[in-house]
């Protein structure tokens, strides 16, 4: 470590001649485990000792030298995925069970926990040079086209601290806070961030076909497309095991109990079908999308308290005017509550609908009625509650759903994009009153 350290901060100041420094490894593929290792802890020594992980290094490695970084991480789990397929040239499943000493599978199929990659690069140190220049040949490779990706779509090397776009403008700028002695400011900056879309191809999407349980669906309904695999299990608060299913889809990836599914309008379908519908929702995703981003800079540690604590990493990002930002990420909710200062908040539609499905905050309306997130058959809806029952009718016809539960009328809000036109139609008669904080 103490090496390491050295090695990390060698350039000094007024220096004439700055030290070159060359690893050294032999065609052993393991042997690049340990370059890894200096590669992943310089990494860090730089996010510690100057608050940006490429200053450690001093550009001495290339992101594919750490082989432990998330990239990494998801190429190890496609590679088992690979070996678990059989389509690993050179290594079958039974192979690199028994050179490793590795189990990737158990009654069911593939593993939903997986062997680490730290364990997995140790053991490579004990393979045949045959063996490891199969494994880490193919591991490599997918390493680099998950870095290649990233690239591509504009999102390589995402850090703790730093945010990338495609762009960032500033819309709006409020001084919340000025310290009485020294009249420096705390600053409330809105900014409209736009990435760059990335949806899953068909291609990739039917490769998910090939794993275990896995089905091509396509909604009744919606004429929308679904690859399904398996998800890990949730046991629920009275011990039960609850089977849950994965649905891939072109724009997001969600989790959903095998119950609920089987009520829903999903239906299996061949791959034609398929294809066509996953085609058709392609051709309507945009190249970009535009969100609203809320950051908390100047001055933050008279108010660091006020802020958010569920939030606490600093960010920074540079606007498309080249003005350099750095300060703390708050929720539109906390903005909301901040700029209200005792009156009713105001917030958008989309943002609430957000905020209540992300199940940290609980919206009070006009009228004593609460708007909340519940989990319901296993499933997170957006429930009224405290409702008149001279009101159900009317907000029934509003959109809400109903349910009896228990002997119970209950109402909810769609969870999808439906929801928020409805949303809005509620929060019309009966006005948001104030937003809170809550768990879970």
């Amino acid at each position: 470590d103490a090496a390491i350290q050295g090695l990390g901060r060698t350039n000094r100041t007024n220096q004439a001649q700055p030290p070159l420094f060359r690893p050294v490894a032999t065609d052993v593929k393991a042997e690049k485990r340990f370059l890894s290792t200096i590669a992943r802890r310089l990494d860090t020594l730089g996010a510690i000792t100057r608050g940006q992980r490429q200053t450690g290094g001093q550009g001495l490695f290339r992101p594919e030298d750490n082989l432990e970084s998330p990239y990494a991480r998801d190429a190890l789990r496609q590679l088992y995925r690979r070996i678990h397929r059989g389509d690993l040239p050179g290594c079958s499943l039974g192979a690199f069970e028994e050179a490793t000493g590795l189990s990737l599978t158990d009654d069911t199929g593939l593993k939903d926990v997986l062997p680490p990659i730290t364990t997995f690069l140790n053991r490579l140190l004990a393979l045949t040079l045959d063996m490891q220049e199969v494994l880490f040949s193919a591991f490599e490779d997918l390493l680099d086209a998950r870095i290649e990706g990233a690239k591509a779509a504009g999102v390589y090397d995402l850090g703790l601290e730093t945010l990338r776009a495609e762009s960032f403008r500033v819309t709006s700028r409020q001084v919340i806070h000025r310290h009485p002695g020294s009249g420096a400011e705390t600053e409330l900056i809105t900014i409209a961030e736009t990435r760059r879309n990335a949806p899953i191809p068909l291609a990739e999407a039917l490769n998910w076909y090939a794993e275990p349980k896995a089905r091509l669906l396509v909604n009744a309904r919606s004429g929308r497309a679904a690859a399904q695999i398996g998800a890990p299990s949730l046991m629920l608060d009275d011990g039960t095991i609850e089977p849950r299913v994965r649905l891939i889809r072109p724009m997001e990836r969600i989790t959903v109990p095998t119950r609920s599914l089987d009520d829903s309008h999903w239906l299996e379908a061949d791959r034609q079908a398929f294809s066509a519908a996953w085609e058709a929702e392609l051709s309507e995703v945009p190249e970009t999308s535009e969100t609203t981003l809320h950051l908390v800079s100047g001055l933050l540690l008279p108010i660091w308290k006020e802020l958010p604590p569920d939030e606490t990493r600093v960010y920074r990002l540079q606007t498309d005017a080249g003005e350099r930002l750095i300060g703390r990420k708050v929720s539109p909710a906390w903005v909301a509550s901040k700029l209200a200062r005792g009156a009713a908040p105001k917030i958008a539609p989309a943002d609430l609908h957000a905020l209540l499905l992300a199940g940290k905050t609980r919206a009070m309306l006009a009228c004593a009625m609460e708007l909340h997130r519940a989990r319901v058959m296993g499933a997170q809806r957006i429930e009224l509650s405290g409702l008149p029952a001279t009101e159900k009718d009317r907000l029934k016809a509003m959109g809400l759903f109903s349910e009896i539960i228990a002997w119970k009328l209950r109402l909810f809000v769609p969870v999808d994009a439906t929801g928020i036109p409805i949303l809005a139609g509620v929060l019309e008669p009966l006005p948001l009153q104030s937003l809170d904080a809550r768990e879970g």
